[in-house]
């Protein structure tokens, strides 16, 4: 524990806008109303000014105040805007008076102990209906949750717990005159964690379910919440299955279109006859959560449709009426509510019939069947509807239990791990009402339990450790009401015991004399009073049905009718046969064979009650407890109202006057030697790290050396007590900071520690894996040697052997050859069609580099031919045909090979030809007068300029040459066509073996007229030479003569001679033998 500090919290309008620490600045500006903890109190012996303090602070909306480690909560009837995900946040992990009150500071406080300590935890929540008990158990569930760990299975088990909780109220819970959603039940809930503070499962324990509000409840109230539920649940598959209306005055048997009110004077079930106060609560609103939670707590849709058939079938069974006629049995008006029961049910009709209507005795060993009275009737069908509906409670508790049942904790359940706990008391408050009945004194019983506790773990055990210790006290005057629990508990004359008597007692016990034998036996008890042992003046307010108790929270008058009934909680016989014969996968669970079979009396309902009681308080002893003390208000449930007297009232029985002297004259924090001097001994170098001495002297050492002052601290004999907590809260800072320099240290060491213990593993290793390795190497070696020996081997003795045919022997030889000569082919194979390299081959695959040779070289022209153009391949036929003409024969060819073809050469030097670019054009500009005579046109295919020698003098004229697809034409100037030499007609056309450009042409003097043949001279004459041979398709007609000489045939007819012969300079002149003399040069 530590210091509580002075100030106090506000939260602003929109908490969420902010970020943490303005949060806490936030938190902490506002509380500066009154005193956040008690224990600063100017006077703490005045029970006024602790009412003032409480009231400040409900005015401004600070519900929550401090008693040293005490938590009051007063209930503000509103939404308070202060348990958000970030509020929840800013309180984690903080000390507990770090920050103001709050529900979350003591559930941080208790959960991060828990961790810490490893010791078990529980948070005792107590007040009276309305003090907002259910709704703090709600905000410390919610704050576990978030502040432990995560995981998917961790988070399925959080979700489970929370949701439990609307699970149990729609069961549990019902609207009072006090409290709109007041817990009609005890509840008990473990949340198991792990070491690590993960919740691993949980654990619910239910206490006294007040079955008796299925069967009728006070003017203003309401029954279970679940019966309004599921009528307003607007689900109509759902509703029509169970045979009910969504119009909540009415149940309908659809099978008939037959309908029974509600309202009737027997009807248990709802009393909506508008005396209850407004119900604040969205009933069909909460089917859906009750819905979604059954969902997350894997109940199956079977195993909810029979839990709201046991829920419909309480309802039917309000409506059913018992009628007798005069001298006739008993008879039920309406047999058709049973038959919709037994169909809910699951069981026989004839047979629920007769068991509503009979009554089974055993009389010495025979089984009689005795009718049931019109009373009886409707005694038995009210235990039946509370029987079922109280078991049924009692089933979902342990289905919600077997959710919470994680696979985690079925493991360590197993491996035998220790798990912590924190529990969660949410049970129901002090309850005075205007009739008082057996429920009552029940919850009143079990409070008194829990006021018992509280004193004993925060009064009277605090002041008892005092004294065993040997500290100096003043001890503080505080009612012990242990007195109270002896007179209801005691053997053999507790109110119990008496009753439990008289449930037995043969003959025809009654309520009347129960409340006599209670005043014969306990009467002269202080705290009892009955009519009999009253004084004149509380007889005239006290009836002669009631007693009085005077309990620890004030006096209680208890009506004494119902007691015995209530008690003996009898189901007949015949009923719970039935039950055991359904079909209803709920009520076969509910109720067993072996129940029938075992012939004991059961336990009474109150000693059952006493006994649950004392298990809860042999768990609730062996955690450590933390407490918040809820208190109501107002009892109009109004959240501007703050009634002094009724908050006075609950102050001084809650016992918190009490406990506030005693946190005042007390100390804050005690802890034994051992365990002190263990945790803070390194804060000192004489104790550090181990002390010599004992627990307690080391104690003194510890403390002399942190400075304690004699009054902030006392050594007990075997504790030593801090009073103050910033005493404590300064020396956890030291610690705080200590732990870090320890922490240092400690990876210091542990590193150089685990670095060596690295080192050696890691070199050890090394030398392990070097050696295998070098081992793993020497072996491939030695393989790899003995297999290159092989193979040499084997590639000698193919060598030897590779001229002859193919074995075994030389096998192995021959394939690497002809891979060997592959690799080379593929590395060498000729890049271009012109590239006639090919690589040397061995003997062995001489046929096959042959027929690749052949193979590659086609592919290769092909490939070529394939990206050729028509017009490169007319060029490249010309080429090879003029190569087949002139290659060898004409000396200045090869000059020209690599010169492709020129199908027009323009003659501008010609007058009228000039600007002409093409063949078209000149065809059009030269024919285009003849064209229109001949039939088929004439088309031009080569033109060149060129020299005609006349055929008489050798006179020489500028003409120009063209071949057309049927003649050759001579154009002169002016476009005139001076000759026309048809290709029928020549005979041959020949050029000499030098390089110049004459060639004559030799034409069929008789066709042609004796006009002798035609010589010219052009400087493309291998391209005229070879245009003339393709247009007449014969290379023949082409002659490159072999001598110096040329004879032709003149005009006149005779012979004339052209002389060739080669010089220094090229010149074509008549010779004075009048032959025509042609020099080339060299």
């Amino acid at each position: 524990m530590v210091i509580c500090c002075t100030m106090s919290y506000d939260l602003v309008s929109d908490p969420l806008a902010l970020g943490t620490d303005e949060m806490e600045s936030a938190l902490l500006e506002r509380d500066k109303v009154g005193v956040q903890d008690f224990v600063l109190l100017n006077n703490h012996l005045s029970l006024d000014e602790f009412i003032e303090n409480l009231e400040k602070r409900f005015k401004h909306d600070l519900i929550y105040t401090y008693i040293g480690p005490v938590l009051v909560s007063v209930n503000p009837y509103k939404d308070l805007p202060i348990y958000s995900e970030q509020v929840m946040g800013t309180y984690k992990s903080e000390d507990f008076y770090e920050l103001p009150p709050h529900v979350f500071a003591l559930s941080d406080a208790a959960f991060r102990y828990m961790l810490e300590e490893n010791r078990d935890q529980c948070v005792l929540i107590s007040g009276e209906s309305g003090a907002g008990k259910t709704e703090a158990s709600k905000k410390i569930l919610q704050y576990i949750a978030r502040a432990s760990r995560h995981s998917q299975e961790v988070e399925d088990v959080k979700e489970r717990l929370l949701e439990s909780n609307p699970l149990l109220e729609a069961f549990g819970n019902a609207k009072t005159n006090r409290n709109d959603n007041s817990s009609r039940f005890g509840k008990y809930m473990d949340i198991q964690f792990d070491f690590q503070g993960v919740p691993v499962g949980g654990h619910i324990l239910n206490y006294l379910l007040e079955k008796s509000r299925v069967v009728g409840h006070a003017p203003g109230e309401r029954n279970f919440h679940i019966f309004y539920e599921l009528l307003n649940s607007n689900d109509v598959v759902l509703l029509e299955k169970l045979c009910l209306s969504s119009d909540p005055q009415r149940v309908c048997v659809s099978e008939s279109e037959f309908c029974i009110f509600l309202q009737t004077p027997c009807n248990y079930r709802t009393h909506l006859d508008g005396q209850s106060s407004q119900v604040t609560v969205n009933d069909t609103n909460m089917f859906k959560v009750v819905r979604n939670a059954l969902d997350v707590c894997d109940f199956t849709p079977e195993k909810q449709q029979d839990l709201f058939a046991i829920v419909a079938c309480v309802l039917h069974l309000g409506n059913l009426q018992f009628v007798q006629e005069r001298g006739s049995r008993t008879q039920i008006s309406d047999e058709k509510n049973v038959a919709i029961i037994s169909k809910l049910l699951g069981c026989d009709e004839n047979i629920l019939f007769a068991a509503l209507l009979n009554r089974t005795v055993a009389a010495k060993g025979d089984e009689v069947k005795t009718p049931l009275s019109v009373e009886q009737a409707y005694q038995a069908r009210d235990a039946l509807a509370k029987a079922v509906y109280d078991r049924m409670f009692t089933w979902l508790v342990q289905r919600i239990n077997d959710s919470l049942t994680s696979k985690h904790l079925c493991e360590m359940m197993q491996r035998k791990e220790r798990r912590t706990l924190f529990g969660l008391l949410d049970i129901y408050g002090f309850e005075i009402f205007e009739n008082n009945g057996f429920e009552q004194f029940c919850i009143n019983y079990c409070n008194e339990k829990l006021q018992q506790l509280f004193i004993e773990l925060t009064l009277k055990s605090e002041q008892d450790e005092y004294l065993r210790e040997g500290i100096e006290w003043e001890p503080v005057e505080y009612f012990n009401n242990k007195i109270i629990c002896d007179l209801i508990e005691a053997k053999p004359m507790g109110i119990i015991a008496i009753m439990d008597e008289e449930c037995v007692r043969p003959g025809d016990p009654t309520d009347e004399t129960f409340l006599t034998k209670m005043s014969n036996n306990i009467g002269g008890h202080l705290h009892f009073t009955s009519h009999e042992t009253a004084d004149k003046s509380t007889r005239k307010k006290l009836g002669r049905t009631e007693f009085k108790l005077k309990h620890y929270a004030g006096d209680v008058t208890y009506f004494i009718k119902g007691f015995l009934e209530k008690n003996n909680d009898l189901l007949f016989r015949d009923l719970k046969k039935v039950m055991t014969q359904t079909t209803n996968s709920v009520t076969l669970d509910m109720f067993t064979d072996k129940e029938l079979e075992n012939k004991k009396r059961p336990d009474s309902a109150a000693t059952s009650f006493k006994q649950s009681l004392s298990q809860l308080m042999t768990i609730l002893m062996s955690k450590e407890p933390s407490y918040v003390r809820c208190i109501k208000p107002n009892d109009s449930k109004r959240s501007s109202i703050f009634s002094r007297s009724i908050v006075e009232h609950q102050v001084k029985y809650l016992g918190l006057m009490e406990n506030l002297r005693v946190r005042r004259a007390g100390f804050a924090y005690r802890r034994p030697h051992k365990f002190f001097l263990q945790r803070y001994k390194s804060l000192c170098p004489d104790t550090w790290p181990q002390y010599s001495g004992t627990d307690k002297e080391g104690v003194q050492v510890l403390v002399d050396h942190l400075s304690y002052q004699p009054d902030d601290y006392k050594i007990g004999n075997t504790k030593i007590f801090i009073r103050l907590p910033k005493v404590l809260f300064a020396t956890e800072e030291l610690f705080a900071a200590r732990k870090h320099e320890l922490a240092t240290s400690i990876q210091a060491k542990f590193k150089g520690h685990y670095q060596r213990k690295s080192y050696l593993r890691m070199k050890v290793a090394v030398i392990m894996i070097a050696k295998h390795w070098r081992r793993v190497l020497a072996k491939r070696l030695l393989e790899k040697r003995k297999w290159a020996t092989l193979v040499v081997r084997k590639y000698i003795k193919g060598f030897i052997l590779r001229n002859e045919p193919e074995c075994e022997e030389n096998k192995g030889f021959i394939h690497f050859t002809r891979y060997n000569y592959l690799i080379r082919l593929r590395d060498s194979l000729p890049k271009t069609v012109l590239d006639k390299s090919w690589p040397q081959a061995p003997r062995l695959v001489q046929e096959a580099n042959d027929y690749m040779r052949e193979l590659v070289m086609s592919n290769m022209v092909r490939k070529y031919c394939n990206t050729i153009s028509p017009e490169r391949k007319s060029q490249m036929e010309l080429k090879v045909l003029a190569e087949s003409i002139f290659k060898g024969q004409k000396s200045s060819y090869s000059a020209r090979v690599k010169d492709l073809f020129s199908l027009y050469t323009p003659a501008d030097h010609i007058v009228g030809l000039q600007g002409i670019s093409g063949l078209n054009q000149l065809h059009t500009q030269v024919f285009s007068k003849l064209n229109k005579k001949l039939d088929p046109p004439v088309e031009i295919v080569y033109a060149c300029p060129a020299v005609k020698f006349d055929r008489n003098g050798y006179k020489n004229r500028d003409r120009l040459f063209m071949l057309a697809d049927n003649a050759i034409y001579l154009v002169a100037e002016k476009k005139e066509i001076k000759d026309i030499i048809l290709l029928d007609v020549l005979k041959g056309v020949s050029v000499s073996p030098f390089s110049d450009n004459i060639l004559v042409l030799h034409l069929n003097q008789t066709d042609n007229g004796v006009k002798g043949d035609v010589i010219l001279q052009t400087p493309n004459v291998y391209e005229t030479c070879t245009m003339i041979a393709m247009q007449c398709k014969d290379s023949q007609l082409i002659n490159v003569i072999s001598e110096g000489v040329i004879k032709h045939v003149l005009k006149t007819g005779k012979e004339g001679m052209i002389e060739f012969s080669t010089g220094p300079v090229a010149k074509t002149v008549k010779g004075k033998n009048g032959n025509l003399c042609v020099i080339s040069s060299a």
